[in-house]
């Protein structure tokens, strides 16, 4: 695969987390399961779907009306250190997303850790990577309006301009794969390609729709930015892990 030319439009990638980098949904659904459980509620796989990359404030108000007795800070303190603990034990890779996290940093092109998880979940799958690859970290706890609201987004783009007053909205390239997290990608005007994971996504002229990220190079990324359509699939990839 070749690298990006040295004048390449492309400057950034922001990076989601959960369902993007790391197949931690799982993770967050059995939380809410047992937490629901412990309050003496029911919580359903439905309902756990719908808090798929939403913030965790309002997954937390979810939780309340579902039967948890406990304040919105105690809820996310619980759910973030169930999750913490099972990163801990198994780091939950999604399909090509290490490789091409390799491929950008041998590039030269920055990344952004944009997520709606808070910092302590953030760092331990930070901390899990074999490179500090992430030059920007924006979390749920950082920022006053989660996804679907692109200020998390905007937040990022405005950290890598502090040392690249050049660079620009046009220059980066958001992946995601929620509906909320899209959202919030599109609204704040970067080129947004959304990799569905546990809940569908339509196509829509307003991002582009990848099946995964196994395969994909920073050529495919820079080639968004060059003609704003969708490159070729890439072969997939033989005997690569599945989620």
């Amino acid at each position: 695969m070749r690298s990006p030319s040295p004048h390449s439009p492309l400057k950034a990638v922001l990076w989601d987390m959960d369902g993007t980098i790391v197949d931690t949904e799982p993770y967050w659904m059995a939380a809410e399961h047992a937490l629901v459980e412990a309050h003496g509620g029911t919580w359903s796989h439905q309902q756990a779907v719908q808090l798929v990359g939403q913030s965790l404030d309002y997954s937390a108000s979810l939780l309340q009306q579902a039967g948890v007795a406990l304040e919105i800070r105690e809820i996310i303190d619980v759910l973030t250190g169930e999750v913490v603990r099972s990163v801990r034990q198994e780091v939950p890779w999604r399909p090509g997303a290490k490789e091409l996290l390799e491929e950008l940093h041998g590039a030269g092109i920055r990344c952004a850790l944009v997520t709606m998880s808070e910092g302590p979940l953030a760092r331990e799958v930070v901390a899990s990577l074999p490179r500090p690859y992430f030059e920007v970290i924006v979390t749920g706890d950082s920022v006053t309006q989660g996804k679907p609201h692109p200020e998390a987004y905007l937040t990022a783009v405005e950290l890598l301009q502090e040392t690249d007053p050049n660079l620009n909205i046009g220059d980066c390239v958001a992946l995601e794969d929620s509906a909320p997290g899209v959202a919030a990608a599109v609204a704040s005007g970067v080129a947004t390609v959304a990799i569905p994971h546990i809940v569908p996504l339509p196509l829509d002229d307003r991002y582009t729709r990848w099946d995964t990220l196994a395969g994909r190079s920073p050529a495919d990324l820079e080639a968004l930015l060059l003609s704003g359509q969708e490159p070729a699939a890439p072969v997939p990839a033989t005997g690569h892990a599945h989620d």
